[in-house]
């Protein structure tokens, strides 16, 4: 699992790959808290590269979206495979947090 991130306008893009899971959700965790500064107040997280997530991945990407939610922030994910996007309907986190085909699409939506 890696975590890479960028800053396009006034959001952080977090891009993750590989697999989540129990062994390195926390990683994941520290991974993304370390991106994210007090004045960041938009997080978009690239999923395009993310072969696999684990309930504990879930879990971890629910902590930062309320993380972000209590400081008036943003949150959205966005180009995930079908796979995970079927992980995320069966679970019905694509209706708690918002997702986007893609990057641009994501971007867009944070300029609404």
């Amino acid at each position: 699992m890696e975590v890479h991130a960028e800053r396009d306008g006034g959001a952080l893009i977090a891009q993750a790959a590989g697999r989540i899971d129990g062994s390195n959700a926390r990683e994941f965790e520290s991974a993304l808290r370390a991106t994210l500064s007090k004045q960041d107040s938009a997080l978009i997280l690239d999923m395009q590269s993310l072969s696999y997530i684990s309930s504990a991945g879930l879990r971890v990407i629910l902590m930062v979206a309320k993380m972000l939610q209590r400081r008036g922030g943003k949150f959205m994910v966005c180009s995930l495979s079908e796979s995970i996007d079927e992980v995320f309907e069966i679970s019905g986190f694509n209706r708690i947090i918002p997702t986007h085909a893609t990057r641009s699409e994501a971007l867009a939506a944070l300029g609404e």
